[in-house]
């Protein structure tokens, strides 16, 4: 039975909830704290505080711990599975819909439109970053890196992840 009230406890604030992780935190809360006592308002702030000072979702690292600490492992998987669920069948149903009319002229349309956009995130995203990096690293130590990254990446063709283990290490042992 905990495992049923942990799946709706995280799905239910997953399927009516929209804005991402913050938007439904509360939505969270009223379950895990209101409708089922797992925790008291304070552990939930502590546990919300842990989960924003973690990389990755906030939700879904919300759902991992609520549920391990009610049920243990299982309860982890159940709540995040609860998490997930409602964004993974909605995407496959996006996925299904474009696929079937993927011949469509208006579907081809639609995503001649999307690819600028993303395009335009992406570099505001970039121009974000470079800000980020002027402010702490100053123009010197981000013009650096960005023409040796721009160099290793397009003239060399090395991976990704190593043009970023690079950037690391200088900034680890130049900044730090």
């Amino acid at each position: 039975m905990i495992y049923v009230q942990l799946f709706l406890a995280f799905f239910i604030p997953n399927i009516v909830g929209y804005g991402g992780g913050p938007a439904i935190i509360p939505l969270i809360e009223a379950e895990v704290v209101g409708r089922y006592g797992w925790m008291n308002a304070q552990e939930f702030a502590e546990v919300l505080g842990l989960g924003n000072a973690l990389p990755s979702p906030i939700a879904t690292k919300m759902a991992g711990y609520v549920g391990y600490e009610v049920a243990g492992a299982g309860g982890a998987v159940v709540a995040v599975l609860a998490t997930v669920v409602p964004t993974l069948l909605l995407m496959l149903g996006a996925l299904g819909l474009l696929y079937r009319y993927r011949d469509s002229p208006r579907v081809k349309r639609m995503s001649q439109w999307v690819r600028p956009v993303i395009a335009i995130m992406m570099a505001g995203m970039v121009l974000s970053f470079f800000s980020e990096g002027m402010t702490g690293a100053g123009l010197v130590h981000t013009s650096i890196i960005a023409a040796v990254a721009a160099i290793a990446l397009f003239r060399f063709k090395a991976h990704p992840a190593l043009v970023v283990v690079g950037a690391l290490a200088y900034g680890g042992l130049l900044l730090g």
